[in-house]
């Protein structure tokens, strides 16, 4: 942004984006094989991070994390509160308590606290006494997907990746716990209408676990839900050629991939809960993701008529361009601005 001098300060990291900055832009360094060492990777940049802070002498120091990484003296703090899923369904993580207790921490330490989403803050201040004028909201931008696409048709992605021509639905990321993929399943499942018309391609998050494989087996669709990963261009392509996307999860803090679906016209169907509803407002087919039947019902109203898709394609036009990372830029460098007034 015009005026503004970043740095990050990242000492010990596997986050390949931000090999994408200029070098002077990141204190720090990659280590690829720190990948999936969080702790590690946390606990060894603690120190190192303050260091760095103290060289930069910052106005702000915003933490993305709940680093316990104090500003200098005369700057401002500000965190990034993502969302409170740790204190909504605890049972899904060992490290739940550890979390809230850094996270309330952090929080009680900024100026200003960033929330995601309205969602986000809701929940935030509902679990933590804090004072409502500190937390603030920024939502998420997207990037789109549209970019990415190699003209590919649908007929011949569908073959490579699936052998087969038949239309798919699409479900993207973790299948963990609360991103309730079991109950996707299930609803999947018990439609002989959308079990005989339709694959189930699930991009990324890994391949299927030995408990997923028993678990499409004695559902009686492991002919039927496929797994596939790769580039973000893969990505793209599945979202365009999908017959809808789904997002069934219990909680969401945002919800970036309901907006990569959109920004390629790739109808989308999600749960009525958390931050989804604020993000694709009328833009999509809600459902209660506690109730497989209504998850069947949701796929199947939208599938079974094309006007149906067509209408959500239609507003998903006008949706997403409500979202963006200027946006969100601008509405962070608000916060800045108004922690430095504080």
């Amino acid at each position: 942004m015009p005026g503004v001098t970043a740095r990050i300060a990242a000492p010990f990291h596997f986050n390949e984006y931000l090999d994408e900055l200029p070098r002077s832009m990141v204190d720090g360094r990659r280590l690829r094989w720190l990948e999936g060492l969080t702790a590690l990777a946390y606990g060894s940049s603690l120190i190192p991070a303050k260091f760095a802070a103290r060289r930069f002498q910052p106005q702000v120091l915003h933490n993305t994390y709940y680093f316990p990484v104090k500003p200098p003296p005369g700057a401002r703090g500000v965190v990034t509160v993502y969302d409170m899923i740790h204190e909504k369904h605890p049972q899904f993580f060992l490290s739940s308590r550890f979390i809230t207790r850094i996270k309330l921490a952090s929080v009680r330490a900024a100026d200003q606290v960033i929330c995601i989403s309205q969602s986000t803050r809701r929940d935030l201040l509902a679990a933590f006494d804090l004072p409502e004028h500190k937390v603030c909201v920024t939502p998420l931008g997207f990037d789109r997907m549209n970019c990415l696409l190699t003209g590919e048709s649908a007929q011949a992605f569908r073959l490579r990746v699936m052998g087969t021509a038949a239309p798919y639905i699409l479900y993207v990321g973790s299948r963990a716990n609360y991103k309730n993929f079991l109950g996707l399943l299930q609803a999947y499942s018990n439609s002989r209408w959308l079990r005989g018309n339709f694959q189930l391609l699930c991009f990324g998050g890994g391949n299927f676990s030995r408990a997923e494989h028993d678990a499409l087996s004695s559902a009686g669709v492991g002919n039927t839900v496929r797994y596939f990963g790769g580039s973000d261009a893969e990505l793209a392509a599945a979202y365009a050629h999908a017959a809808l996307f789904v997002c069934p999860s219990l909680y969401e803090g945002f919800g970036i991939p309901v907006l990569e679906a959109m920004s390629v016209d790739c109808p989308v169907a999600c749960s009525n809960i958390s931050s989804l509803p604020e993000v694709v407002g009328d833009a999509a087919m809600l459902f209660d993701p506690n109730d497989p039947d209504a998850i069947c019902a949701a796929l199947e109203s939208v599938l079974n008529s094309a006007a149906a898709a067509e209408s959500l394609r239609s507003r998903a036009r006008i949706r997403r361009e409500l979202f963006s990372w200027r946006r969100c830029a601008q509405d962070t460098l608000d916060i800045y601005r108004r922690a430095l007034q504080s």
